[in-house]
């Protein structure tokens, strides 16, 4: 299992529930099947119109 990154927020105070936290959602990722193409294109799409508008 890697290590926890140091940019990753601390949700919990309580080291061992941050963790518990953690890999749960880790486990739940790893659970979910892969994007479509289609699926990857909408969520960039999001994103890079979002810091678009801003800019403007």
């Amino acid at each position: 299992m890697p290590t926890p990154s140091a940019a990753r927020p601390a949700r919990f105070t309580d080291p061992a529930t941050n963790a518990a936290y953690w890999a749960r959602v880790r486990r739940i990722a790893d659970a979910a099947p892969p994007l479509t193409d289609t699926q990857r294109a909408v969520i960039r799409a999001q994103f890079h119109g979002a810091t678009a508008r801003e800019a403007a």
